[in-house]
């Protein structure tokens, strides 16, 4: 196949003209073009008085090396391959199948792969399954009570599941295509395969989830709910097992770390039984919602509500004067603010969005970088402590009942407490307190916030917004620490491979996911399979 770019379409382009397209780019005849697929869509609105579609398409042509030579394009070439193929399996035999503690994307695909090689993973959740998780979830967004086991942090999927099921990223790893592939299997949406920027929506995310676990169990793998590693059997240095809830013995001679960035009881266990564990830079912050409607004209102009256009979305930036980055994070068209605290005493904030993104704001994380010299302590966990330190001023400050503290964007810029709400109706549930979020806000954080909302309306107009929502605290964008591990993935404990976003390596649904295949493939590299 010819990989064909820069094919660019008005909004309202009917399907014929794609193929006129292809046509005119190769200089072929009509009968010379066989077939051809979407590689890539993307939209392309910086002009807002006309919206394109740009397009890369893989097209299937009689006499393709001909072709290919009478074209002058160097950006038109042979499609790559992009099958993903399985590593050869090692040569040192496993007594007992790989442990496998977490079922977020690196977990699971971690589990997926290893599965499909014969290995039979047993895969560890603290968590419960998705549809009884959820119900816990609804009971804490409705009537305050958290379980601190069962939440939008733990549970089957993990802490992407709530949330808008973003799958952009910014690595280059033919892996990504190997996940959105088994993704599609699952039942996400087929236009996450080309879209420039992919969403499954947590409604859906759910029900895939459910299916890679299917599939896992299918190929002799083991997926176990409420079971939450406690401890590691070590022995000279060497990994032997898991216990499980304080009382169960699992034996294993290679255990794949996929915890989440919240698992802040096993970053303490591990940093007792000796793993190398170092400090991280991470982000802090509030959400800050707006009306769906001001981004739409925003970014689309007269194109706003267009229904191939969908809910507009953003992604911004501001370096500081004080030498600072606030940036806006994990962007939910026409979603909602979430509570996300696993941990009792502390309130802690995310964006969801569901498959249609139809709910009347929108809403985004505006973080803060924070770097390990603002931690207060060289301890290897100080970040988590200090996340924890504004989660529970924000949990105080809002009457402690999990709550949220909220404030409107005027009134945060003019040192004032808010006083009732404007145009812009908070989501988060189970309800806000207006107050002042600089008391649950490191001041570094407030004093470069306040500069970037106003920078960052010149980039998107609106975006200071007097009666936009501000509710904080935002503290999970990443994990506070990094597992230390080497060439092979492992840490300083034999048998003990590290992946995912818990252990520093990841960001996001997709690079997580693709950390848990190269992990797996590591282990599958150096270990023969274990017959279930």
């Amino acid at each position: 196949m010819i990989r064909v770019p820069d094919i660019k379409l008005p909004i309202d382009h009917q399907q014929e003209e794609i193929k006129k397209a292809i046509i005119k780019k190769l200089r072929i005849r009509e009968e010379d073009l066989t077939a051809y697929t979407i590689y890539k869509q993307s939209v392309d609105a910086r002009k807002k008085d006309k919206v394109d579609f740009v397009y890369t398409i893989d097209v299937e042509v009689n006499q393709e090396n001909k072709i290919l030579k009478k074209i002058k394009d160097k950006k038109i070439t042979l499609t790559p391959d992009m099958k993903y193929t399985p590593v050869k399996k090692g040569g040192i035999k496993l007594q007992n199948p790989p442990i496998i503690i977490g079922t977020g994307p690196a977990g699971l695909f971690a589990g997926l792969i290893l599965a499909q090689a014969g290995y039979c993973p047993i895969l560890l959740e603290r968590g419960k399954d998705v549809d009884n998780r959820t119900m816990d979830i609804q009971d804490f967004w409705t009537k305050g009570r958290l379980n601190t086991e069962s939440n939008v942090q733990f549970g089957e999927g993990g802490a992407g599941t709530f949330s808008d099921g973003k799958l952009t990223t910014q690595i280059k790893d033919i892996r990504c295509r190997k996940v959105l592939e088994e993704l599609t299997k699952a039942g996400a949406p087929p236009e996450i395969m080309y879209s420039s920027k992919p969403h499954i929506g947590t409604d859906i995310l759910r029900d895939v989830v459910k299916k890679i676990r299917e599939e896992i169990i299918a190929f002799g793998g083991k997926v176990l709910f409420e079971k939450k590693a406690t401890d590691l059997l070590l022995h000279e240095g060497e990994i032997k097992g898991v216990v499980v809830n304080n009382r169960e013995t699992i034996e294993g001679e290679v255990v794949l770390l996929a915890i989440g960035h919240s698992a802040r009881d096993t970053f303490e266990v591990l940093y007792n039984q000796g793993v190398e564990i170092h400090q991280k830079p991470f982000s802090i912050g509030v959400r800050i919602e707006h009306p769906q409607s001001l981004i739409d004209v925003a970014q689309y102009g007269s194109f706003a509500n267009h229904p191939k256009l969908g809910a507009a979305d953003y992604k911004m930036a501001h370096h500081c004067s004080n030498q600072r980055s606030a940036y806006t994070f994990c962007m939910c068209p026409g979603g909602q603010v979430v509570a996300a605290a696993s941990e009792e005493g502390g309130v802690v904030t995310n964006g969801m969005s569901e498959y249609a993104r139809d709910k009347t704001n929108a809403n985004s994380a505006l973080l803060v970088g924070v770097n390990p010299e603002d931690f207060e302590s060289t301890h290897p966990l100080a970040g988590m402590y200090f996340q924890r330190k504004w989660e529970q001023k924000a949990f105080e400050i809002a009457g402690g009942n999990y709550l949220a503290p909220a404030q409107l964007v005027k009134d945060f810029l003019n040192n004032r407490v808010s006083q009732e709400f404007g145009k812009v109706q908070p989501s988060y549930t189970p309800g806000v307190v207006l107050t002042d979020l600089t008391k649950c806000l490191p001041d570094f954080v407030v004093e470069a916030m306040k500069e970037a909302i106003v920078a960052l309306d010149h980039k998107l107009k609106g975006f200071n917004l007097g009666d936009a929502i501000m509710t904080g605290v935002e503290s999970r964008s990443s994990s506070p620490i990094r597992i230390k591990r080497d060439k092979t993935f492992e840490s300083n404990i034999k048998g003990l491979y590290p992946c995912g976003e818990g252990a520093g390596y990841a960001g996001g649904i997709i690079s997580a996911a693709v950390d848990g295949i190269k992990v797996a493939e590591g282990v599958i590299g150096n270990f023969n399979y274990f017959k279930c």
